[in-house]
């Protein structure tokens, strides 16, 4: 099997890697016994041959290994190719699963040391603030007006399937139990369960054969809330309360608010999806409410059996009494037990709320009916009661873990879930708007208004009483579905809570007038009232702007400065709490203007929007649209944040978690907790440390943001002018990457293009970054760096100077060092050797050659800058953990690419030939697409 050639024996007390690899060896022969098994003694060798030549192509640079391996390749059956291909990619899947577990090891190693906080954790963070003199208050003053929100989006990168991952963690369960103390028999045994395990995976179909919907979407995401949310948010913020008090033992202990909340884009995420109307939406958040739902019936039935409390033992308070009392349950065996009667009050008014809000089965039938609650509120409040009735009755060791950890859950969840994000493009709302004016008599062609006359005509319909909609007119298809979808965002609101929806978030915003545009959209629906004036008038869901491309980060301070000028809109951001989101998007921004360009913009649209709100006096949110990818905005999440410029965290931070990073960072509870933690740290710590005001701290930064300035410059013309000013560069990329295959894998239910065209400025960016990676080039990560450098540098005397500087801002700055950190990542990731063989797939010889010796020129530009900055040629030099994991990878990830390569060339040269392209290469060429997914890991 393609496992790595590891000693026998490893010495655990010395080597804290050994039983990563005992456990790696482990899963390896168990899938090679599997292979064996079921594909025979040939195809097991096959796949060790085909491993051994690929990692002499690799180590050795031999030609004659590359020949040999397109030897072996082209020998390959199809049905030999497709095992050959499994097996590596299920390698890749369990190898992640076991360094997963790997990391659970190390830190429960750690904590169990007795060390000091493990760094990112809350408990070193509190640590550090203490000692910057930050006060227990003013961290409890932080909490009280804190919202950080992961919010899981659906893209089209995800490429596991939900089956493969529920075996994934009953392996990963069997693994971690291997750590525990074990008779040779329960070893055995254990082991046993693995080898079935491997074998189910091994049986089981990796890909889809039919199309994701919006549903199967929503379906997906909800089970990371059953593996991980529902109970690890709950936890860690009992953990941070828990903290607080050991950090600050003299500062009154105020129960922390539910700052940490969830959000999706599941089902309210129009941008470009047909498939995404008012429909989704209801069924979204009806999924959503019957998952948690489902979690509080099952809870409140679990705490009935725990709470056997008697009156005849201890009391209870009036309140309890009175909810036992008003119980359905008239059971002789329970009339002294009244925390049960309770619960079967709690019970059946859940059961009821299930019912009301759409759910179908409730598995275990209520004793009796009682009234729905109305809300969230309710539910909290009996539980309160419940626990109150505990604590003052010497019960309070019984309010833990069960009945805190639900009344937190109930705080967090609501009967919601998560809050679901609305987002539609700002020309759709154009159109829809210009056929509203039209149709009213209003003004014929609003689409042909300059901005001022926009704004103008918006403004003056926003002060109007009466609508423009008129039920007796007929409107297209897009006009009726677009509001039908504002309309059922009010409807859900009222069903399922505020919370529930609460973000109307505009792609591509341009103008001011492109926000107006939503305001008056929301009062078309009902969901904008204009009250006696603006004084008075109030929007139910806040209208954020997201600014996407190059120009767009450019002009974000200049519009929302122009959106917050204006009286009547400045008004009901006022009613909204002097509080406004702006969400950033490193994706389109990353494509238009590459690596080091997209992340100065953002930096310095982060800083001009920090004036522009002050100068307002309302309170700014970033919304970070990141990616999996380094290219887009991707890499620790940790570091991102404290890198972020002064000002813009302060307490308020969303993120987007997509494509198959959600189940790399979500599907494990423990790593997912840990996760969670790691961004909460972060955003305390960017928040609450004192910030640097001093003038020489003042004046380097200015230096240092000059120096960037110009190095963005020099990268933003070399990124340019290959992406978008090489004649044939769209042809190289369209047949040197698997871009054609991605788009024909069942991953999303999102198309891979806006377009039906082959424009790069047409493709997603989801899409273009995934297909670098498949590729090894992993070009959006780093292109345009060494130029940049290079051009900077020059050759005139101050060199030396600017090289000092260069890594003067390494050292102080850390915007600077996290952006070659992940860079660093990037590179350490990307192979020469392997992207040249997908360029062979270029039928033009002149154009291949051209471009890739551009790319291999601009690579060696890279390595060299950055060995030249950092010092060191070796990459992940700080980060040897790293650094293993991925050179590790690299045995049974280049095979993968290889066998991609072979079975891409068949694929294209029968549909050059109008021959019936054959099944069985298509699927080898989307399980390859697959495994080097897992095995890159972030890739999306």
């Amino acid at each position: 099997m393609p496992t790595q050639k590891l000693p026998l024996r490893t010495n655990r007390a010395t080597d804290k890697d050994a039983p990563l690899k005992e456990d790696i060896r482990l899963l390896g022969r168990l899938l090679g016994e599997v292979i064996r098994q079921q594909e025979g003694e040939t195809v097991f060798e096959i796949v060790e041959t085909i491993r051994q030549t690929a990692v002499r192509f690799r180590r050795e640079s031999d030609p004659q290994a590359g020949a040999d391996l397109d030897r072996l390749l082209k020998k390959l059956t199809r049905d030999q190719t497709n095992a050959v291909v499994r097996a590596f990619s299920y390698f890749s899947h369990l190898a992640n699963i076991a360094e997963d577990q790997h990391h659970n090891r190390r830190r429960r190693a750690y904590l169990l040391a007795g060390s000091a906080p493990q760094a990112g954790s809350i408990a070193a963070t509190l640590h550090k603030l203490d000692t910057a003199g930050v006060s227990g208050k003013a961290v409890q003053s932080f909490f009280a007006d804190a919202l950080i929100s992961p919010v899981l989006t659906a893209h089209p990168t995800e490429v596991q399937r939900k089956s493969i991952l529920d075996a994934g963690r009953e392996v990963a369960r069997l693994l971690a139990a291997r750590d525990l103390p074990m008779t040779a028999g329960e070893k055995n045994r254990n082991t046993e369960l693995l080898h079935a395990e491997v074998a189910k995976l091994w049986q089981t179909r990796m890909l889809r054969y039919s199309k994701l919907t919006v549903d199967d979407e929503i379906e997906n995401a909800l089970s990371f809330y059953r593996i991980t949310f529902l109970r690890e948010l709950p936890g860690l913020m009992d953990d941070i309360e828990s903290e607080i008090t050991t950090q600050y033992p003299h500062s009154r202990r105020h129960p922390l608010p539910p700052f940490l909340q969830m959000g999706s884009w599941i089902g309210g995420d129009r941008d470009g999806n047909p498939n995404v109307n008012a429909s989704t939406m209801t069924r979204a958040m009806s999924r959503q409410s019957t998952t948690i739902l489902d979690f509080y019936l099952e809870e409140v039935h679990a705490l009935g059996a725990e709470l056997s409390i008697s009156t005849l033992l201890v009391s209870v308070s009036t309140e309890l009494q009175a909810m036992a009392d008003a119980s359905p349950d008239q059971s002789p065996h329970r009339t002294d037990e009244p925390y049960r009667r309770a619960l079967i009050t709690v019970y059946a008014r859940l059961a009821a709320t299930a019912r009301k809000l759409g759910v179908q089965n409730i598995l275990r039938q209520e004793v009796g009916s009682q009234e729905a609650y109305e809300d969230a509120a309710g539910f909290i409040a009996d539980l309160n009661v419940i626990a109150a009735s505990l604590r003052a009755n010497h019960g309070l060791p019984l309010t833990r873990p069960r009945l805190d950890t639900l009344r937190r859950a109930a705080e967090i969840f609501g009967f919601h879930l998560a809050t679901l994000d609305m987002r539609q493009s700002s020309d759709v709302h154009e159109r829809v708007l210009s056929e509203l004016f039209r149709a009213a008599g209003v003004v014929a062609d609003y689409a042909a208004l300059n901005e001022e006359e926009k704004r103008t005509l918006l403004l003056a319909e926003l002060a109007q009483p009466r609508l423009l909609y008129s039920p007796y007119l007929n409107y297209s298809y897009e006009t009726n579905s677009e509001l039908s979808v504002i309309r059922m965002a009010k409807t859900v609101r009222e069903q399922f809570g505020q919370r529930a929806i609460r973000n109307y978030i505009i792609s591509h915003t341009e103008t001011v007038s492109d926000l107006l545009e939503v305001f008056l959209l929301q009062k078309e629906t009902g969901l904008l009232r204009i009250g006696d004036g603006s004084a008075t008038a109030e929007a139910e869901l806040m209208v954020i702007p997201l600014f996407e491309t190059i120009p767009d980060l450019q002009n974000a301070p200049v519009i929302m400065d122009g959106m917050l000028s204006i009286p009547r809109i400045r008004a009901l951001v006022s009613r909204q709490g002097d509080l406004q989101e702006v969400m950033l998007g490193y994706s389109d921004s990353n494509k238009d203007g590459g690596f080091l360009t997209s992340n100065w913009e953002l930096y310095k649209a982060e800083v001009g929007l920090v004036e522009v709100f002050e100068k307002h006096d309302v309170k700014l949110r970033l919304f970070h649209g990141r990616g999996g990818t380094v290219g887009r905005g991707g890499g620790p999440s940790h570091e991102a944040i404290l890198a972020q410029p002064a000002g813009t965290v302060n307490g308020q931070f969303r993120l987007t978690e997509q494509g198959e990073i959600i189940a790399s960072k979500f599907s494990n509870p423990e790593i997912g907790r840990r996760n969670l933690e790691l961004v909460v740290a972060a955003v305390m710590e960017a928040s609450l440390t004192p910030g640097k005001t001093d003038v020489k701290y003042t004046r380097r930064l200015a230096e240092f943001e000059d120096i960037m300035g110009q190095l963005s410059a020099h990268a933003y013309q070399a990124y340019r002018n290959l992406v978008y000013e090489t004649p044939g560069f769209t042809d190289y990329f369209f047949a040197a990457t698997p871009i054609a295959e991605i788009a024909e894998l069942n991953i999303g239910s999102r198309p891979a293009s806006r377009k039906s065209t082959r424009r790069i400025e047409d493709l997603r960016a989801i899409p273009w970054g995934f297909s670098w990676g498949q590729c090894r080039l992993l070009l959006p990560g780093w292109y345009g760096f060494g130029s940049a450098v290079h051009a900077w540098l020059g050759d005139d005397k101050s060199r030396t100077k600017k090289i000092t500087l260069l890594r003067a801002m390494l050292k102080e700055w850390p915007f600077f060092s996290t952006l070659l950190s992940n860079m660093d990542m990037v590179l350490a990731k990307t192979d020469l050797a392997v992207a040249s063989r997908y360029a062979s797939l270029v039928p033009d010889k002149k154009l291949r050659n051209a471009i890739f010796k551009r790319i291999v020129a601009e690579h060696e530009l890279v390595t060299e800058s950055l060995a030249m900055i950092t010092g060191s040629r070796e990459r992940l030099a700080n980060n040897p953990t790293l650094a293993r994991s991925i050179k590790n990878r690299f045995a049974y990830l280049d095979p993968l690419n290889h066998l991609q390569v072979e079975l891409i060339k068949r694929h294209r040269s029968w549909k050059e030939q109008d021959r019936e392209p054959d099944i069985r290469v298509h699927r080898g060429i989307h399980l390859s697409i697959n495994g080097i997914a897992a095995g890159l890991r972030n890739t999306g």
